[in-house]
């Protein structure tokens, strides 16, 4: 089946979030904000007020460590953003999702089907993945400016919660669906079906490293 591309608004009508199918590879269009442990804590453990009207000016939270810097006449240098592990944060994204009206949840390493199925899929939201380790710069390409910086002096320039105003930016791939399916499990099982073959006639290792197992399917990674 031939991959679809997607431009996708980062305020997304319910209509497109719906038409988004599992592989789809989106690029974005508008403002995004990053928000990570920092901005979780700041915003639902302490209470603080949220410096942007979400979701009308972004429904598309960012996890990610932007390579910027904050010159002397007040200006952003901004040339790629990393993207991190976003079920490191599944802990505050029920919340979250259901304070802001956010539709887009953006990263590497999302969550399970489960997690899907209970925190996106009754907020109307979606997973989108990066392609990779080592997009940074090739993401940074579609950052037309920073908006803003917020909470720069409680947290710091990697937690702080940065404005991004994106063209084309991308390539993500779609990880959920609205009915909470999750790619990787996808196509993790079928991966699994295959493994016996692909090992057949190949003895158990010797050495092993500590947690290791010869059940290979535990060790398809997603």
């Amino acid at each position: 089946m031939k991959v679809r591309e997607v431009r996708l608004s980062t305020t997304p009508t319910p209509e497109a979030i719906a038409d988004l199918r599992l592989g789809d590879i989106v690029y974005l269009d508008g403002l995004l904000y990053t928000a990570r442990e920092g901005v979780y804590m700041r915003a639902l453990e302490e209470q603080a007020n949220i410096p942007m009207e979400l979701p009308s000016q972004s429904a598309a939270n960012f996890h990610c460590s932007p390579a910027a810097a904050i010159r002397e006449d007040g200006s952003f240098d901004m040339g790629a953003v990393t993207a991190t592990a976003s079920f490191r944060f599944a802990k505050w994204l029920p919340e979250w999702i259901a304070k802001t009206g956010a539709k887009l949840i953006i990263g590497k390493g999302g969550m399970s089907s489960r997690d899907y199925k209970e925190y996106f899929v009754p907020n109307g939201a979606v997973y989108l993945s990066t392609v990779g380790y080592g997009t940074g710069a090739l993401l940074g390409r579609g950052i037309e400016k920073v908006e803003a910086v917020h909470w720069q002096d409680e947290l710091g320039l990697a937690q702080a919660m940065w404005v991004i105003r994106c063209n084309r930016m991308g390539p993500f791939i779609v990880a959920s669906d609205m009915e909470g399916n999750c790619l990787f499990e996808r196509e993790n099982a079928k991966i699994v079906q295959n493994l016996d073959r692909v090992y057949e006639g190949t003895r158990p290792a010797v050495l092993k490293r500590y947690g290791e197992t010869d059940d290979r399917s535990d060790e398809v990674i997603g």
